[in-house]
């Protein structure tokens, strides 16, 4: 097995062991709190979904009570099959529920997305006691199969379930789909840009939690028999959440720990006497704290551990010896009209473009000038720009952002937009947007002089994250790459070594390169044609020598007639 797949299974592996020692050692008074315990972890399992995409569900056990109702009432109907398939039925029938109640999150934020899954939970509330659970009336136990029948075989599947659970979470969290939930998290724009539907980003992580929960709930209805209205209370749900957020469900022993917390604090505090409403302050003061400080208890762990390791050297970027900027004659990229008013300010007004195809092409301007507002109006961040955009003959006008990028047409941003939970392997993979070799990955990664691929983006520098943003453009296969100020946060030497890099992309990688930057030096050396922009109006394009040469250039960046030499 890889180093990967180890890595892969390493926490259910010691969840699983946790689970056999207590199986045999924890007498059989504590075993009811155990099993129940293992319960809200595999809850838990489920918050930690929608916490990778950076999303906030204050409604998870009512997706619970989807699942154990679908199981109360599969047991009363004596439906084929045993609890075991019933409570899968139960995961899946509570899918649909989360895919409803991610659909508000694809517009909505923060606490106004809370806000709208308080309000499901407090309206499932409502009619979990109006409709009551099938079999209450009548008295009648969800029954176990025989081989999971005692408390201490129940406990024992009630583990191994949750590390199943745990490993298919895992390893989602390694596909495309996870890492998508880590990018979305970040930066929702750059998600889109590399060429990734945002809503089904967050649909998948709502409607995957959602079947946890469902699975949360089947698993309880299994356990205690017979089902009410109380085990599913807001209360509960909004207790489930805060530990999520204090222990850190997003990782396999968070999940467990809050499992432990929310069942053994509350009876430990019984014992001394003291009320068992305290347990739900002490959990709110620990999410207050781990969202003072910007990580939950597990993630502080994951930190030091990683601060022992000794940071990722990146490889020297020495520049290369340069050469002649390519210009080809057939038109890639045509723009014609663009024009982009913000009320009554024109930040564009009938701008032309076009970008040759095998060229790198420079667009500078002094700030303000409305190169970022031309940016985003062919990626497709703008969607009332008034004018035509076309990519290789095929127009664009009315795509949105991800299938402009999967046409062909990638960009970067001036901002830090590479998400920091991946790796660099991780990221470059999902930024490509397609199937990578090792070998592809390696090419691209030496040819920038970017970190290892087992590197942590979280303990890169500015400049090397720069760099990796380049690199998966590139690694995506595009037609043309729009890089806004790629140079940001590097070193004059390393914009030269940059810029070297950028003449061989077209005849080595097959795009073309619109550069963006403030660095005329390296506009000069990469850029075979630039174009000016000053006041959302195009003032000047030709070769750069010429066009710097050029007073009303000079006037656009200095307000005089003095050339830019």
């Amino acid at each position: 097995m890889s180093r990967v797949d180890l890595t892969f299974v390493r926490q259910p592996a010691m969840a699983l062991a946790v689970v056999v020692v207590a199986a045999v050692a924890v007498p059989q008074y504590w075993l009811f709190l155990a099993t129940s315990a293992l319960v809200s972890a595999v809850a838990l399992l489920g918050l930690g979904i929608v916490g990778r995409a950076g999303m906030n569900s204050l409604c998870q056990l009512s997706f619970a009570a989807v699942g154990a109702w679908t199981v109360a009432q599969l047991n009363v109907w004596q439906a084929p099959g045993t609890l075991i398939l019933w409570t899968i039925a139960g995961g899946l029938v509570a899918m649909p529920f989360g895919i409803l109640i991610g659909l508000p999150a694809l517009r909505l934020r923060g606490v106004h997305l809370a806000v709208v899954t308080l309000g499901f939970a407090a309206a499932a509330a409502v009619v979990v006691s109006a409709v009551n659970f099938p079999g209450v009336d009548t008295y009648q136990q969800v029954l176990r199969p025989e081989f999971i029948a005692t408390d201490r075989q129940y406990f024992v599947y009630a583990g191994l379930l949750f590390v199943v659970l745990a490993l298919g979470v895992e390893w989602v969290g390694r596909t495309r789909m996870g890492a998508a939930w880590r990018a979305v998290r970040f930066s929702e724009r750059a998600t889109a840009a590399a060429g990734t539907s945002v809503a089904r980003a967050k649909l998948s992580a709502f409607a995957l939690s959602a079947f946890a929960a469902g699975l949360a709930g089947g698993l309880l209805a299994g356990q205690v028999g017979m089902i009410t209205a109380q085990n599913f209370g807001v209360i509960a749900s909004l207790a489930l959440f805060v530990v999520a957020v204090m222990a850190g469900s997003e990782y396999v022993f968070g999940a467990m720990f809050g499992g432990f917390l929310i069942m053994f604090v509350p009876e430990f505090f019984r014992r001394a006497g003291i009320s068992q409403d305290w347990a739900n302050v002490l959990f709110g003061v620990g999410a207050v704290q781990a969202l003072s400080q910007g990580s939950s208890i597990m993630e502080g762990l994951a930190r030091r551990l990683r601060a022992r390791r000794p940071a990722p050297t990146p490889p020297p970027r020495e520049p290369l010896d340069g050469g002649t900027p390519p210009l080809g004659t057939k038109p890639l990229l045509k723009a014609e009209g663009l024009t982009v008013r913000f009320g009554q300010v024109a930040a564009l007004q009938d701008v032309d473009l076009t970008v040759p195809e095998g060229t790198v092409m420079g667009l500078i301007g002094p700030n303000g000038a409305g190169k970022s507002t031309l940016t985003d109006a062919l990626s497709g961040f703008i969607r009332d720009a008034a004018g035509t955009v076309a990519l290789d003959g095929r127009s664009l006008d009315g795509l949105p952002v991800h299938r402009r990028a999967a046409a062909g047409l990638r960009r970067t941003f001036q901002q830090d937009r590479v998400p920091t939970g991946l790796t660099v392997g991780a990221y470059l993979r999902f930024a490509a947007h397609r199937t990578v070799t090792r070998d592809e990955l390696e090419d691209v990664r030496d040819f920038l002089g970017c970190p290892p691929a087992e590197a942590h983006v979280l303990d890169l520098d500015v400049g090397s994250r720069r760099l990796l943003e380049v690199a998966a453009a590139i690694l995506a296969r595009p037609k043309l790459i729009v890089l806004d100020e790629p140079a940001a946060g590097l070193a004059h030497a390393e914009s030269i070594a940059l810029a070297d890099r950028l003449i061989e992309v077209p005849a080595r990688f097959g795009a073309s390169v619109l550069l963006i930057e403030h660095d005329l030096d390296m506009v000069r050396r990469a850029c075979a044609t630039i174009v000016v922009l000053d006041a959302g109006v195009v003032i000047a394009a030709g070769p750069p020598a010429e066009v710097l040469a050029k007073p009303e250039v000079a006037r656009a960046y200095l307000g005089d007639e003095v050339a830019l030499t």
